[in-house]
């Protein structure tokens, strides 16, 4: 309580005192563009992914726009030790996905490596998605893919080396006749994406769907 008091959540878009569970004030809530896709029918996501790999379905929770709240927001997460906002979007995501009754088998993260992880502290994705299994009663697996390679971030690459993924990513372990839902940060060329699901794809008789918190297409 002292700490509270002392130290407010601040809404990390104008610095407005805030709920503690919160992220944002309502009225910077607003400033979220929101994709509003269907996971069942054609999106921008399930569009590009169609283009490089077998994809079931397809969803994104925000638009990853040039000097936006969102991009802050996932800015924050990957970069400034934010882990809780992988809780909250998963919230966020909960609100807006609907499986119907075509749950996939199982909830899978795109890796970090070795050393990324250990740079980090964790990985943006663990918590989001460990909420969203919780929701779904869908179990996940963050150990079944593994990154070979150690590369810098995608968003301090240029497009040219943002297409070089070859043998980046390897299965761990036998998998198949799986419906796996792939879930990754942000969508921007597909290509790890596109890699990641043809590890999956080429381990057995599979079937991927993607999930991404943002999209930047």
């Amino acid at each position: 309580m002292i700490l509270d008091v002392l130290f407010p959540n601040r809404c990390i878009h104008c610095n407005t005192i805030i709920d503690p569970e919160l992220l944002v004030c309502g009225l910077c809530f607003s400033q979220i563009h929101f994709t509003h896709y269907n996971y069942f029918e054609n999106n921008p996501v399930k569009e590009k992914c169609s283009l490089f790999f077998p994809v079931e379905n397809a969803f994104s929770l925000i638009q990853f726009e040039e000097e936006s709240l969102s991009r802050q927001i996932i800015h924050e997460l990957k970069y400034r030790s934010r882990e809780r906002i992988g809780k909250i979007l998963a919230e966020w995501m909960i609100d807006r996905l609907d499986f119907r009754d075509d749950h996939p088998d199982l909830l899978v993260t795109v890796p970090l490596h070795p050393k990324k992880l250990r740079e980090r502290g964790y990985n943006q994705l663990h918590l989001f998605t460990e909420t969203l299994s919780e929701f779904y009663d869908i179990p996940f697996d963050h150990e079944l893919v593994k990154r070979n390679h150690y590369s810098k971030a995608q968003a301090l690459k240029d497009k040219k080396h943002r297409l070089k993924t070859t043998n980046t990513f390897s299965v761990t372990q036998p998998v198949s006749g799986k419906h796996i839902l792939l879930i990754d940060d942000v969508f921007t060329t597909g290509n790890t994406v596109s890699s990641v699901a043809w590890e999956i794809l080429n381990a057995g008789d599979n079937k991927v769907s993607v999930l991404v918190m943002a999209v930047d297409i």
